[in-house]
């Protein structure tokens, strides 16, 4: 168990700008960040994190909180799993107590398959560095491949051993469960055996964003025509291969900081981009790309170049990724090496000034690239070209975006000679489907419009005031509990003549004390459950703790209230509110004092319930005109007497402000 201590530690050190910027491109908007939402496919920003509040909110899934509930919500950790993710970070050393057998039999299973995986990877690096075979072997092979020392411990590079059950023999003989071997796929069990699926191969763990070890690729060494040259973990809980992409953990921060993301084949690839400099890359893991990948990029950049090895089959087979790229609205270029050359071969013997001028003066752009791919082909042969054409037209078709499309049309006009009118054509043909729907739909929302307008006018969207002033109460809450400012006081005193005469003083109180005193005095309960709820819990907090750190109190509550707290906490940045003042409801002005902004949000609130009470007085009064209804008068009259006095104290604490 983590101690308290370290994790104090974390909640200090942790900046929830840097914890995300490490998955999500942000980028600056005022005082706060905005980035894609890493929860939902989505192309415009609505994802928004304050450094200042220390949290963050994602307003298309409705996610929020502080930096250890991101790491929660998007690595689906538990919350010392988190925490230990942090600790690395910032380099925190952890401090913990020896966990109960109890503890760690309902340690969960999907934990259980991460333990397995990390326990098989630094179990296949220590074959390698540290055995007869790894070093005569696999040691040998990545040193032939130019890989340092420190490169095949960045990448957690392995061996394993050429022996049916290696693995297996170790991992049990450590406590680790067949069960769970089995799931990761890391050991096949059969009907009267088990065996290591990995055995005799060099070992390549593939790591998630976060750098948990999720699956491996293992490459055979031998010449065994009967056994796959590559061989990678079978999908499981942890491993899904469409939606991973070998070395992002390691790319993540680079594709972040350059604005854009190398895209090659395999893993040899990326490490040795990797090890020349480049560290902006990664490979679809010697799958077809898909749009799972596509996006995992996109949350950190929208600019993707291709690389291509040399020969004309391979970029042939690989160009189909492209349109999947366009289709997500991402920018794509297209970068190939020369004959017989791959990004392995080429970084390995290419200093890193060479090959970054290299990638940046043969990236092209996707129609140049296709031009010059497939012309050679197309040049003499008329129908090769119109197809070839037609090619590019079915590319841009793929771009959401029109301006784009259109630019990108006029391009092949110009490189292909073709008039823009066919070409517009062309694409309106492929379109036409998606045309047809889009304009089916406008119709019928135009035409159940017009009815709608014909049948009744259309009514303002109503403003819950109540909900509003509630939700005021819990911001004010959260901001400002713990600061202690004056307020004013009144009260009854005798004077000479024994008389009872109103005398205002200014006395000093912690804003969630003279909340907490101002609402018991009326006995107002907050009418919505949620927040109810968390203006309970703030109150107990604040007088239980000296202080109030934000994202420690988080750190405590359930989901759905977390949700809501960050939800309210962020609901300025995501929208300002217009002309309260005219529905009696006062938004703080900036050189307002605390205690004016608390003192008119409470008054306002007592205002809205007492007129509340006059309405239903006078709603009974109007069902039973037979009735005497004196004493209901009577109410009425008192009531209205003290929305006056609300009037006079608000018009005080604005004209004192004034």
């Amino acid at each position: 168990m983590i101690t308290k201590e370290t994790i104090d530690k974390v909640y200090e050190a942790a900046r929830v700008e840097e914890v995300i910027g490490d998955f999500v491109q942000l980028k600056r908007a005022g005082s706060n960040y905005k980035g894609l939402s890493p929860f939902s496919d989505e192309r415009s920003p609505s994802f928004m994190v304050s450094p200042v509040k220390q949290i963050w909110k994602d307003f298309s899934s409705g996610k929020g909180g502080n930096a250890i509930a991101f790491i929660m919500e998007h690595e689906h950790f538990t919350y010392p799993e988190a925490i230990r993710y942090l600790a690395k970070k910032y380099n925190i050393e952890i401090e913990e107590t020896e966990l109960s057998n109890e503890e760690k039999e309902v340690a969960n299973e999907k934990e259980s398959l991460y333990l397995v995986s990390e326990f098989a990877s630094k179990y296949f690096q220590d074959v390698l560095l540290n055995t007869e075979e790894g070093k005569a072997i696999a040691y040998t092979y990545f040193k032939e491949r130019g890989f340092t020392n420190e490169t095949i411990k960045k990448f957690q590079l392995g061996y394993s051993p050429n022996t049916w059950d290696a693995l297996t023999k170790e991992a049990l003989g450590k406590g680790y469960k067949l069960e769970f071997l089995e799931k990761t796929g890391l050991t096949i069990v059969g009907e009267d055996k088990q065996f290591d699926r990995f055995k005799g191969r060099v070992m390549f763990p593939i790591q998630s964003m976060s750098g948990r070890v999720l699956g491996f690729g293992g490459r055979i060494l031998t010449n065994d025509k009967k056994a796959a040259k590559y061989l990678n973990s079978p999908e499981s809980d942890l491993y899904h291969k469409s939606k991973v992409l070998y070395g992002i953990y390691h790319a993540k921060q680079a594709i972040a900081k350059n604005d854009r993301c190398y895209l090659v084949e395999g893993y040899t690839d990326v490490i040795q981009m990797h090890q020349a400099g480049i560290e902006n890359v990664v490979a679809s893991s010697g799958t077809a790309l898909t749009p799972d990948q596509i996006r995992l990029i996109n949350r950190l950049t929208k600019n993707i170049t291709v690389l291509f090895d040399g020969d004309a089959a391979g970029l042939r087979a690989s160009i189909r990724g492209i349109d999947l790229i366009l289709e997500e609205g991402m920018n794509v270029k297209v970068c190939a090496f020369p004959d017989g050359e791959d990004p392995d071969s080429f970084a390995k013997k290419t200093p890193l000034q060479d090959l970054t001028q290299y990638l940046e003066d043969n990236a092209m752009d996707f129609i140049q690239f296709k031009a010059s791919l497939l012309m050679k082909d197309a040049k003499n042969d008329p129908i090769k070209k119109a197809d070839l054409i037609r090619d590019m037209v079915a590319s841009i078709s793929k771009i959401p975006d029109r301006i784009k499309r259109e630019v990108y049309i006029q391009e092949v006009s110009r490189i292909m000679d073709i008039s823009e009118e066919v070409l517009f054509n062309t694409l309106a043909q492929l379109v036409k489907k998606d045309i047809s729907e889009l304009g089916k739909k406008q119709k019928e929302e135009q035409k159940a419009f017009e009815v709608v307008k014909n049948e009744m006018p259309v009514a303002a969207p109503s403003i819950d005031i109540q909900f509003e002033l509630e939700h005021k109460i819990i911001e004010i809450l959260l901001i400002y509990g713990n600061v202690e400012d004056e307020f004013e006081d009144v009260i009854l005193k005798a004077n000479e003549k024994g008389e009872l005469q109103e005398v205002r003083e200014m006395n000093r109180y912690k804003v969630f004390q003279r909340i907490f005193l101002s609402l018991q005095e009326d006995e107002i309960e907050l009418a919505n459950p949620l927040f109810k709820s968390i203006y309970n819990d703030l109150i107990q907090y604040f007088n239980q703790s000296e202080t109030f750190e934000l994202d420690q109190y988080l750190s405590h509550l359930p989901s759905e209230l977390s949700q809501e707290v960050t939800t309210i906490l962020m609901n300025d940045e995501r929208e300002l509110l217009h002309n309260w003042e005219a529905k009696n409801i006062f938004v703080k002005a900036k050189d307002k004092t605390i205690s004016q902004y608390v003192t008119e949000t409470i008054v306002t609130l007592r205002w809205f319930l007492v007129n509340k009470i006059i309405d239903d007085l006078k709603s009974s009064i109007a069902k039973d005109v037979a009735t005497d209804n004196a004493e209901t008068l009577s109410l009425v009259m008192d009531y209205l007497g003290l929305t006056n006095i609300f009037s006079k104290k608000l018009g005080r604490v604005i004209s004192r402000h004034n």
